[in-house]
């Protein structure tokens, strides 16, 4: 009888690839999925033990997570075609092959590194004031001064701006896209008179069209979990219309001590993605089935 032995190329034994990835899988257990059934079961109880789904219900029933999730779909629909939008310009700019260009590159890709850290903040506060330099350049143009901190929409405005400001990982990815787009279809529509703004919208963005997408997923999903910004430069004023889901789980968690109640937050807040993300896929797949 003819045995054959199993080879694969990282050994001779089947169970080789299995114990080769035996650590992610024990992380992913312990740190991924573990926390992730914990988290939907203390979602469930309170300081007086288990209550179903009373939190959830309670949650749709409280203003202050209305308010927040309405401050959350309202910052990621400013935020994220901005950032696309700007990301790509900057990107077109620095897709060149001038001299010292990849100086330039990287002191457009530093705000990225930087961050929302505490040195940033406190420029940003420094600028936005009532006599800061954003409201002195806004008078010397002959505009009136805005009350970036008293009104809300002014103060989630300057929140998007300070992450508009860190386009940097957006850029680049943009960036390595438009460098694969073949220089042939740029010259083949030059003899045919075809202007660059007309090469844009015709070559350029069919060309990157599942880059877009990919950057408008990962944008979504960052800005609807945003929580440093907003925390850090309004603390969620003024009257908590700056305040994002993910300082409403922070307070209930580490001000409040509600778990139940930040958990039940949390596991909405991960349904409320999911639902935002699975509505994008629907509404662009059209647009991507095109280029496929």
């Amino acid at each position: 009888m003819n045995t054959r032995k199993y080879l694969n190329p990282v050994g001779v034994s089947k169970y080789t690839g299995l114990l080769l990835i035996l650590p992610f899988i024990i992380g992913a257990v312990l740190f991924i999925i573990y926390p992730f059934i914990c988290s939907f079961i203390v979602g469930m109880t309170d300081r007086s033990g288990f209550v179903g789904f009373d939190n959830f219900r309670n949650m749709f029933k409280s203003r202050d997570f209305l308010q927040s999730a309405g401050v959350t779909l309202k910052y990621t629909a400013l935020l994220v075609p901005l950032k696309l939008t700007v990301s790509l310009l900057i990107a077109l700019l620095l897709n060149t092959e001038l001299k010292y260009i990849g100086v330039f590159r990287t002191v457009f890709y530093i705000p990225s590194i930087l961050g929302a850290n505490l040195a940033v903040i406190i420029m940003w506060q420094y600028l936005f004031t009532s006599e800061g330099l954003v409201n002195q350049l806004l008078i010397n143009a002959g505009l009136s001064p805005v009350s970036w901190y008293g009104d809300h929409d002014a103060a989630l405005f300057m929140i998007v701006l300070l992450r508009l400001w860190e386009f940097g990982s957006t850029m680049v990815i943009f960036l390595a896209a438009l460098r694969d787009i073949p220089k042939e279809l740029y010259e083949a529509a030059k003899v045919d008179g075809c202007g660059s703004i007309r090469a844009f919208f015709s070559i350029t963005v069919p060309q990157v069209k599942n880059v877009i997408f990919v950057n408008l997923i990962l944008q979504t999903i960052a800005a609807m979990q945003e929580f440093n910004a907003p925390y850090m430069l309004t603390g969620g004023g003024p009257l908590g219309k700056t305040r994002t889901v993910g300082m409403l789980i922070y307070e209930e968690m580490f001000t409040y001590g509600n778990e139940g109640i930040a958990n039940a937050i949390s596991w909405t807040l991960f349904v409320m993605i999911a639902a935002v993300v699975a509505a994008l896929y629907r509404l662009t797949a059209g647009a991507r089935r095109d280029i496929q």
